[in-house]
């Protein structure tokens, strides 16, 4: 079994409330499940508006496949438009040899 994990910092532009910040995280949080069927929340910088981590992860077993999964949910995220990338991170873990 192979595990991937990521996180995104994403930058919020003009908003200026948490209910604002809160509704475009979880706009981005529920395309990329849709979409990759993949486990995502909110991770950090909960109080802060303008920025926002969040983190997801995905279950396989082919490295190859969860490696170009990722790499898919990051510009997937991108492509939304609803917030800047300032960071992103990611591990993939083997849990069985």
């Amino acid at each position: 079994m192979i595990i991937g994990t990521g996180r995104v910092v994403l930058r919020l532009y003009g908003i200026h409330s948490l209910k604002e910040k809160r509704k475009i995280v979880k706009s981005i949080v529920g395309r990329v499940k849709n979409s990759f069927n993949a486990s995502v929340a909110e991770v950090g910088a909960n109080d802060i508006y303008e920025r926002a981590e969040i983190g997801f992860s995905i279950t396989g077993n082919d490295h190859s496949i969860i490696n170009s999964t990722i790499d898919k949910i990051f510009n997937h995220i991108e492509e939304i438009g609803l917030a800047h990338i300032v960071d992103t991170d990611f591990e993939i873990i083997n849990l069985m040899p």
